[in-house]
Formats: C-alpha cells, structure tokens, sequence
C-alpha cells in the first residue's frame, strides 16, 4: 500500500468499523457450535509447507500465509466473515500468498519451511499462538516476515498484506510502518474512557525493585479509539469480568501521549516511548505482568468478553507457571471442570 493509500484508509477507520458485515469488534464470542468451514481458494495442501512455499515462489507470489485455527473458534469465524471475505482483500490474498490452514489441535504432521516435521499441536505451541486466529506469513526464502495473533478487523488486515508482499518488512517494523500511515492523524485532546479501578497517576510501576503483592496489568489505549469504545462499553461492563479484575493493579496509559511513566523493570519513560518499545500497533492493547516486574501475556488484538475473562483468570490464578501456553491451559482447564462433576454424581451414588 502507498503511504497515501494507507493514510486514506485509516481516514476511514470509523465507517470501516461500523460497516459492511456489522461492528467488526462486536460479537459473541463464546465457542460455536457449528464447525467453521474454510473459504474454497485455501490451498489444498498436504502439509509440507517447503512444497507449499516452493509453489507459491514459482507462481510468482510473494510467499505463504500460515493460518492457525480452531474448528469452532468464534475470532476465527470472525475472521472468514470478514477480512476473508471482502473481495478486494481476497483478490489481493490470491495473487500474492498461498493461505494454508493449521488445526492447533491436530496430531497429524506437518513440514515446515526450515525442514522439520512436527504435529500440527506442537507447531503452533512453537510458535506461541495463544489466541486464535493466528496468521504467519513466510516470505521467498522461508523466513517469518510478520505474525499476527488474534483477530483484526479488515483494514490492519489489508495493511499487514501489503507490508509483506511490497517488502516493508525488510527495511521497517509493521507498527513503524503503520505509524508513517497514521503520522498525519493525531486527535489531541481526546479523552479516554476512564474507569473507577485504573490507577491514578503518577505511574510508578517499578516492581524490580519493589516486587508487588498482585499483577498488573497495563491498558494502553488511544482517543478516538473505537475498538477501546466497545471494550469499555461491552466486556469491561460485565460482572464477571469486573470480578475477574479484582486481584489486580490496572493502570490505564495513552499510547499516543508522552504521560510519565516508571515501567515494571524500572525504566523512566513515557507512554508514547514504551509503546513504541514495546512494538504495540493496536489499541487497546493489554499486557500482564507479574510481582516481579515480568511480562506474562499480552491482548494486542481485537478481545471479547470469554477471551478477556479467560486470559484474566489465567493470570490470576498463575496458570502461566504450569502451563506456557494459553490455549492449552484453557483446553485443560476445561477438561477438569468437565470431569469434576462427572467424578462428584459417581460419589453422591
């Protein structure tokens, strides 16, 4: 995308959240019942993706997109009903990048770019994939040039193709990239949506050297924010969620603004500064420390109700020490309190 392009397209950002297919950062997203179906042009692949990626060269495309999946994942369903099904971002898809489909559950083997073979589970642990839907995107030479974990709404989708496939990876981050874009629309003055448990200032966050006796976490966010609108006015308002925040300090920052900031590590900053460092290009973004001053987790993409309480309870109850990966802890997590009741009737027998 030019820069002018991009400019334009971020311009439209409001009438491109509210439109088309509905508000593309409002929805249920609790795991469907139904099992999601991929779109036809998926590359029918036999999971070798050194073949994949062989092809796609030769086709003259720009590389593969690995797409990371659950069968009844509502983000992923998301994703089809949107970005992967608007025409121009589909045509685009197709003439540059081959998309294979990787089932984070799946036992079945796969090839990847470098050559080894593993499951298709242990595939996406090694890549971190904590939230679904992941995209990965593999350039000529087998090289990761982008990720992107967890859902976004058409417009960053557009952008992240084109930093790819016009080569903006080699020479800049995507969120410098989308900064260059975005460089001419500042709205100062616009007011975040403040809430009663976020911390006043000043942000002292050090815990370094003052290890804290809960987590943290920290929302970066931005004026003008519509997808900070709809975090405000759906998830942060319900109950569970509210109680699911209890056991932490929550401290709210704009990513845009140059408020003083100590960090967990104890860095002297500023908020502008510390997103950059922390290479944040989605507001609102959330990230989790621990006592210590660690980063656990971070929600840098669009988030719902069941995620947002998901990943807090994960937090909270410091299944990160057991269980790296999110995804896995929740499928777990599952598996017990299915099985409890399951154990309790066979007792009361």
């Amino acid at each position: 995308m030019t820069l002018r392009l991009l400019v334009l397209t971020l311009l439209l950002l409001p009438a491109l959240a509210l439109g088309g297919n509905g508000d593309e950062f409002s929805f249920d997203d609790t795991p469907l019942e139904e099992v999601i179906t991929h779109p036809t042009w998926f590359k029918e692949s036999f999971l070798d993706l050194q073949d994949d990626l062989r092809e796609a060269v030769d086709a003259g495309k720009a590389g593969i997109i690995v797409y990371f999946g659950q069968q009844r994942c509502a983000y992923c369903k998301k994703l089809m009903d949107t970005g992967f099904s608007e025409p121009d971002i589909v045509e685009y898809i197709r003439r540059h990048f081959e998309v294979i489909a990787i089932d984070i559950w799946s036992p079945e083997e796969v090839t990847l770019p470098d050559g080894r073979s593993m499951s298709q589970r242990d595939y996406a642990i090694a890549l971190d994939t904590n939230f679904t839907p992941s995209l990965v995107f593999y350039d000529e030479d087998g090289r990761i040039a982008l990720r992107l974990r967890g859902y976004y709404p058409p417009y960053q989708l557009r952008a992240a193709l084109e930093y790819v496939a016009d080569d903006h990876y080699r020479k800049e981050s995507f969120p410098d990239y989308l900064a260059r874009g975005d460089s001419t629309l500042r709205f100062e003055g616009e007011p975040l949506i403040e809430e009663p448990f976020f911390d006043p200032p000043p942000y002292n966050l050090d815990r370094s050297r003052f290890p804290a006796t809960m987590p943290l976490v920290v929302f970066f966010e931005q004026g003008d924010c519509h997808a900070c609108d709809v975090l405000h006015t759906e998830p942060l308002k319900r109950q569970a969620v509210l109680d699911a925040l209890a056991p932490f300090q929550a401290v709210q920052l704009d990513m845009r603004a140059d408020t003083a900031v100590v960090t967990p590590q104890g860095k002297a900053t500023t908020a502008r500064e510390w997103a950059r460092e922390l290479g944040l290009f989605y507001a609102p973004t959330l990230i989790f420390f621990d006592e210590q001053g660690h980063e656990i987790i971070r929600i840098d993409s669009v988030v719902q109700f069941v995620r947002l309480r998901n990943v807090l309870n994960y937090v909270a109850s410091k299944g990160y020490l057991e269980e790296p990966n999110f995804l896995q802890w929740v499928a777990r997590t599952r598996r017990q309190t299915s099985v409890e009741p399951a154990q309790s009737q066979k007792r009361d027998r």
